[in-house]
């Protein structure tokens, strides 16, 4: 991986389409599958969350929970508004299929920082921590409004991620924060009365399916520490990405300072481009990256084969090209170093599917 920045665009994107083959491989192997169904048989809440795009923030390894449990929603920043008329419809769809079939939904409303360095937090807030919290915050405000404020159902839960340590630290009702980098393995027979006492208003068999994460975590951060006491671990600080991803079916590009990965949430679809593309060119002019080129990727998920892979076609192959529009408009220099790739994605098999343009 140290490597992969290093290589031509060619040989980048190569390896980025082997790393997607993998992922979808593993996805669909049969201990995984297996694993998923037993998983979801003991803990049927379904866990959604909202997360920055930066690769560090990889909640399914930091809780040691299997892949493919956790529905991730991911935007350039971590900035979200349900008023947004697309994210609004997604979430709400995502809540209706799942209350359908019986299952209560938890949002994990998450921001990021470091504890060790600012500079290593959220960019997308600039690295104010406070501003980062106030907008999870609104995000849970928004979620009250929507789906209720009694939580029966739908409980919007604040969770903060510390990448020093991959550190969960999971926001009360009251203001209280329960921060598991204070605790350790030996605390884990202690995290379900903290979890009573810190969230009243959860229904139980949500706080029983939210205790695995806390207590993969737990284990999570103690490995995370001996790797560091080994001088293992590296944390990045640079900007190095050489992606620009639009659209949804990412999950296989938890590698930081790879991808700029935005959502296809907001209406205002140019501005985090834009800035995506900023970013691209003066890792570029830096010589973080090779100059001589990066990738534009779309992809968009479908369920089922037909009418619902076709219309995931045709939405991707516009967001290729409105993103490719933008990047040429405001970036002129920078789009003949562009390489475009459009693509769906199997959401049963986390298989990617390159399609024409």
């Amino acid at each position: 991986m140290n490597d992969i920045h290093n290589q031509t665009i060619a040989q980048r994107i190569d390896w980025l389409f082997d790393l997607a083959r993998r992922h979808g491989e593993t996805f669909r192997g049969p201990e995984a599958w297996l694993a998923r169904e037993r998983y979801l048989a003991e803990h049927p809440t379904a866990i959604g969350v909202l997360k920055c795009m930066d690769g560090r923030i990889n909640i399914p390894v930091a809780t040691h929970t299997p892949t493919g449990i956790l529905m991730p929603f991911r935007n350039l920043g971590g900035i979200f508004d349900l008023g947004w008329p697309h994210l609004g419809e997604v979430l709400a769809h995502h809540v209706q299929r799942m209350t359908g079939t019986g299952h209560r939904v938890l949002f994990l409303i998450t921001y990021h920082w470091s504890r060790g360095n600012p500079r290593r937090g959220c960019a997308g807030f600039n690295y104010d921590t406070a501003a980062a919290i106030a907008h999870t915050e609104e995000i849970r405000r928004q979620m009250e409004h929507i789906f209720g404020s009694g939580h029966g159902t739908v409980y919007p839960l604040v969770c903060g991620f510390e990448t020093d340590e991959e550190a969960l630290a999971i926001h009360g009702s009251d203001g209280t924060v329960l921060d598991l980098a204070g605790l350790n393995t030996a605390d884990v027979a202690t995290l379900e009365p903290r979890l009573a006492a810190l969230l009243p208003d959860m229904p139980a068999q949500m706080r029983a399916d939210l205790l695995p994460l806390l207590r993969g975590n737990l284990d999570h951060i103690a490995q995370v520490r001996e790797q560091a006491a080994r001088n293992e671990r590296r944390l990045d600080i640079e900007h190095r990405e050489w992606v620009i991803c639009v659209g949804r079916g990412f999950d296989f590009l938890h590698t930081p300072n790879l991808a700029l990965i935005i959502g296809p949430y907001s209406p205002d679809l140019a501005d985090p481009l834009r800035k995506a593309a900023g970013i691209i060119k003066s890792n570029m002019e830096a010589g973080r990256i090779p100059n001589d080129g990066f990738l534009l990727l779309a992809s968009v998920p479908y369920d089922e084969i037909g009418v619902d892979r076709a219309r995931a076609e045709m939405k991707s192959r516009f967001l290729s090209r409105f993103a490719a529009d933008v990047v040429s408009e405001e970036f002129p220099e920078l789009a003949g170093r562009m390489t475009t790739r459009t693509a769906v994605l199997d959401w049963r098999s986390r298989n990617l599917e390159l399609i024409g343009a």
